[in-house]
This record gives C-alpha cells, sequence and structure tokens, in this order.
C-alpha cells in the first residue's frame, strides 16, 4: 500500500500547494458552483440571486422576471454540494471551499496506479502514470478550483475501471460502477455517457457468450445489471424529483433550445436569436457539416494540448495501438469514442468555451497509462534497430523525461495561469469597492458579462448582459431594475464595446464613476451607473473617475 498511499499523498501536496495559492474560484463554473454552496450552507437552499445565463430561466425575459431564482437549471448539483460540510462551519472561507475537491480529486493517482496494475502495465508504467495524473500537465491548475473537474475524473474513470474487471468475471464490480455512474452524472450531464458504456459492455459481453455456441459463459450476470441499475436510480432519484417539482422538467436549459441548437457560441448568451431545430438546420447543410467538423476539430486540438500538452500524442497513439485488443481499456475506448462524437454531433458550438474538456479529464489516467506503454513500445521498436541502446535502461530515461517534463509544464502553466486570474480578480475587487463608494446598497442590481462571478466577488445580485443589440440590453435592465453596469474589455458583448470606448452611449447609461485603464488604448473595465426612471440624476453628471 506504500505506492499508492505515496502517489495520493504527492498529487495532494501538489493541489494543495495551488489552494494555498490562489484559494478562490476564478471563472464562471467554478463561481456558480461557489455561489450557490455559499448560499445552501447560508440556509437559502439551491437559489441564486444573480442571472449567469438566460438559458436558466427559459432563453428569455421571464413573464416574472425576478431575483432570486432557483438554481442548477443547466449545471448539475455535486460540486456545490461538497462544499457545504465545510463552509457550513468556517462560513465563506475559499480554502474550505477547495479543501474538498483536493482531497477528492487526489484520488485519481492511486486509482490510476490501481487501473495500471490490473492491466498487467509494468512497475515503471504503474507508478509513471500515477505521478502523471499526480501532476497532470495543463490540467493541473484546475484541479482544485471548486469545479466539477475534480470530481468527473476520479468517477468516471473508476467506472471504466470497474467495467472492465466486470468484462473479466467480477460481477459486484459492475454493480458498483453503477453507484459511480450516478455520482458522475449528478456531477455532470456527460455522465450519462459512462453508463452508456457500462450497457455497451454488457451487450458485448452478452454477444460474445452467444457467439461462443455455449463454450462461454456471460461474464456479467442480470443481477449485477440491476443492482447497476438500481443505484445508478438511487442516486438519481432524489435530483429529477427536484428537477420536476422546481422546474417541471429535468433540464430547463436543453428544454429551452439554447443547449442544442445554437449556430455559434455567441447564441448561447442570447435572447433575440431563435433557438430550434429548424433555426439550426435552416444554416444550410454546408455550415452544419462544417460546424460538427469544426467541433470534433477543437475537442482533439483541447485535449492534445491541456491533457497531453502536444508531447504525449505520439506515444498516446503508439501505446493505444498496442491496447487496441486490451478488455481493460475497451471500456475506456468506447466511452472517449461516445464523447469525441458526441462532441462532434451535439455539442459543438460548445466544445470551444470548456465544455469538452470537463468530461475529457476522466480519460486522462487511462491515457497516461497508454502514453507510457506507448514509450515502451516506441524504445523498444527503436532498439531492436539499435543494437547499442539498453531496452530497459532507454525505458527508463524516456519515461522518466516524460514524467518529468509534464510535471514542470504543470507548476509553470499553473502559476501562469493563476496570475491572470489575480489580475481579473483584483480588477473585480476594485470594482466592488468604487460600488461601495458610490453609494451603491447590498442588494443593488449588477449587469455584467459574468454575473456569477460578480455576486462571488462583490456580494451583489445582478444579470448577465445579453449577446444582443443594445435594446435587448436595456430591455433586460429594466426588466431586473438593474441599476450598474460594468463592461470589461476582454470579457463584453459587441454591443457595449463603443460604450466602454467612449465613442457611443445611450442616454440610459451615464458616464462611467470608475475606470481602470490599460496601455492597449481603451480601458480594461468601467463602472457604468444605469438610470431607468427620470427621478434618477446619476446618468445626467459627468463624473469619470479614472484610476490608474
Amino acid at each position: 500500500m506504500r505506492i499508492p498511499i505515496a502517489l495520493y499523498l504527492l498529487a495532494l501536496v501538489a493541489r494543495l500547494v495551488l489552494l494555498i495559492h490562489f484559494p478562490d474560484a476564478a471563472y464562471p463554473d467554478s463561481y456558480y458552483y461557489s455561489d450557490v454552496a455559499r448560499n445552501i450552507a447560508a440556509g437559502h437552499g439551491l437559489n441564486v440571486d444573480f442571472v449567469w445565463i438566460f438559458a436558466e430561466v427559459g432563453g428569455k425575459i421571464p413573464a416574472t422576471p425576478v431575483l432570486p431564482i432557483p438554481s442548477n437549471g443547466h449545471w448539475m448539483p455535486l460540486a456545490s454540494f461538497v462544499q457545504v460540510p465545510l463552509l457550513a462551519i468556517f462560513g465563506p472561507n475559499p480554502i474550505a471551499a477547495g479543501l474538498p475537491f483536493a482531497l477528492i480529486v487526489s484520488l485519481a493517482a492511486p486509482l490510476t496506479w490501481a487501473i495500471a496494475r490490473d492491466a498487467g502495465s509494468s512497475r515503471q508504467v504503474t507508478i509513471g502514470a500515477g505521478i502523471l495524473v499526480a501532476l497532470p500537465a495543463l490540467l493541473l491548475v484546475f484541479m482544485v478550483q471548486p469545479d466539477n473537474f475534480s470530481l468527473y475524473q476520479p468517477l468516471v474513470a473508476a467506472a471504466l475501471w470497474l467495467g472492465a474487471r466486470a468484462l473479466r468475471g467480477d460481477a459486484r464490480a459492475f454493480a458498483v460502477a453503477g453507484l459511480l455512474v450516478g455520482l458522475a452524472t449528478l456531477s455532470r450531464n456527460d455522465g450519462v455517457l459512462a453508463g452508456a458504456t457500462l450497457a455497451l459492455a454488457f451487450g458485448w459481453d452478452r454477444w460474445r457468450a452467444w457467439r461462443s455456441g455455449g463454450t462461454r459463459r456471460p461474464a456479467i450476470p442480470v443481477w449485477a445489471v440491476v443492482a447497476c441499475f438500481g443505484l445508478f436510480v438511487a442516486v438519481m432519484a432524489p435530483w429529477i424529483w427536484r428537477q420536476l417539482v422546481v422546474f417541471g422538467q429535468i433540464s430547463p436549459s436543453s428544454a429551452s433550445g439554447k443547449v442544442f441548437f445554437i449556430r455559434t457560441i455567441g447564441e448561447w448568451n442570447s435572447i433575440d436569436t431563435p433557438a430550434s431545430l429548424d433555426w439550426l438546420l435552416g444554416q444550410g447543410i454546408g455550415p452544419l457539416v462544417a460546424s460538427r467538423l469544426g467541433g470534433l476539430v477543437a475537442a482533439i486540438g483541447v485535449f492534445t494540448t491541456l491533457a497531453l500538452a502536444q508531447i504525449l500524442v505520439v506515444p498516446l497513439i503508439i501505446g493505444a495501438w498496442a491496447r487496441r485488443r486490451s478488455v481493460d481499456f475497451g471500456p475506456f475506448f468506447v466511452y472517449a469514442a461516445m464523447l469525441f462524437a458526441f462532441s462532434a454531433l451535439v455539442s459543438a458550438v460548445h466544445v470551444p468555451g470548456g465544455t469538452f474538456i470537463h468530461s475529457a479529464v476522466a480519460l486522462v489516467p487511462h491515457a497516461y497509462i497508454l502514453v507510457l506503454e506507448g514509450v515502451a513500445v516506441g524504445v523498444a521498436w527503436i532498439a531492436a534497430r539499435r543494437r547499442a541502446w539498453n531496452v530497459k535502461t532507454a525505458t527508463t530515461i524516456f519515461s522518466s523525461a516524460v514524467v518529468a517534463l509534464a510535471a514542470i509544464t504543470a507548476i509553470v502553466v499553473g502559476l501562469g495561469v493563476h496570475g491572470g486570474w489575480a489580475a481579473q480578480r483584483s480588477d473585480r475587487q476594485a470594482i466592488g469597492a468604487a460600488l461601495d463608494l458610490a453609494g451603491a446598497t447590498p442588494d443593488a442590481r449588477v449587469m455584467s458579462l459574468d454575473a456569477a462571478g460578480f455576486n462571488y466577488i462583490t456580494g451583489h445580485p445582478g444579470v448577465v448582459t445579453p449577446n444582443d443589440p443594445i435594446e435587448t440590453i436595456q430591455r433586460v435592465a429594466v426588466a431586473y431594475q438593474i441599476e450598474w453596469l460594468v463592461i470589461e474589455r476582454d470579457n463584453a458583448v459587441p454591443a457595449l464595446a463603443p460604450v466602454l470606448n467612449g465613442t457611443g452611449r445611450p442616454a440610459w447609461i451615464g458616464a462611467p464613476i470608475y475606470t481602470i485603464p490599460d496601455t492597449a488604448g481603451s480601458p480594461r473595465a468601467a463602472l457604468f451607473p444605469v438610470c431607468l426612471s427620470p427621478s434618477d440624476v446619476r446618468c445626467t453628471i459627468v463624473a469619470s473617475a479614472a484610476v490608474p
């Protein structure tokens, strides 16, 4: 047990260092999960006082636009739930929020060791792959964010591993896999793809037994399938019941059409653009096919960059080819194929925005095993043609180099990403301070492109700026009684660019009361008053505080 414990501790220490260096949430997904968790811990239940995307409220301005609203009309709840116990004890402490993710995802390193050992990999591969997962190239920085990365990876990887064990005759493993798939689906909707993988594994097992003419008994008995499905339902049923009671449907965002029937990612944040099958197909076969191919190419690019840092692509291909008929990797190959196909056919436009990599992290443990096996195969092939090479020594050198390079990349890139996150956090904290100085009450509503982020940092309720013409933005502001507008240059809709640049500002938006200048020319961010009634004189006052 010393090796798996050591791998767990290595992964945990790396994640704790990152957590201490940057403890806060850093982007819309993690902001949202943190906001929901804080509200639950504070006794407010599954509600949020912001609209982060209009797909959660029907894809349009509701007939009765109110705040707060029920949460999780789009995202699943597990990444919020795991934060609640420590938040209830320590309050809205970011270290307390991030600690459960560090503890959970660190299990992926010893899990990788176990997967490799079961697959008959060498000691060098089992340990090396565990270290790679502990320090996973460009993905490490995301592994302590209060997001579903840290939950989805070990849950799905373990489910695929148990599926492979079931095909070798461990029926109990198949039953437990259903529990893990249920938890994975509570973490992320794509968990159902892992469930589909298990269903295909059962079907393949039955087909193989039938083809044997009775000489081979099925490895997975019916009782194991019933138990697998029963555990999945036991986990998911309470959540499905909650969604039906609160929303009248399981997924309001999907029902709005905004998830599946948009042509570009810009339409995801639009309330004027239609979101129907007719709208999607109406663009013509050429653009439709191009967008699907674009989704596939983007998915491949995202995985090869973030998970493989480009340098691990070739050994992965070699290792996958060498193991192409292996039962141990069969469920992994099936899940990978389904995930890439789903990304190309269904969620193509969402792939560049991060949807794909949230699910693809589950591929990493098996993929890193195949990477190191690919290194060994490649070295053996070269050594057969270069007699001066010692296969064992050369394999050790090249495998160690791969592990070391990935680890260094993880640390260097992680610190760099933290720098960007810290800069954005600093800007938003300054805007929050400016709101206080301007006399904004705690319940004053703010419109921004990241309503969840500003709620996390400033505590103000708010609404996302829709990606629509300025007239639609005004309608949203009126509907939700917005008092303030935040525009960030790198995080703004096109209609507000003239407002930030000072080249065009409607009468209902006042002069900026706080500006963060930038050497690039236009301000990096600015805070504007929003005046929706004649009695609000803030927009008639010419006052701009440009703060260096």
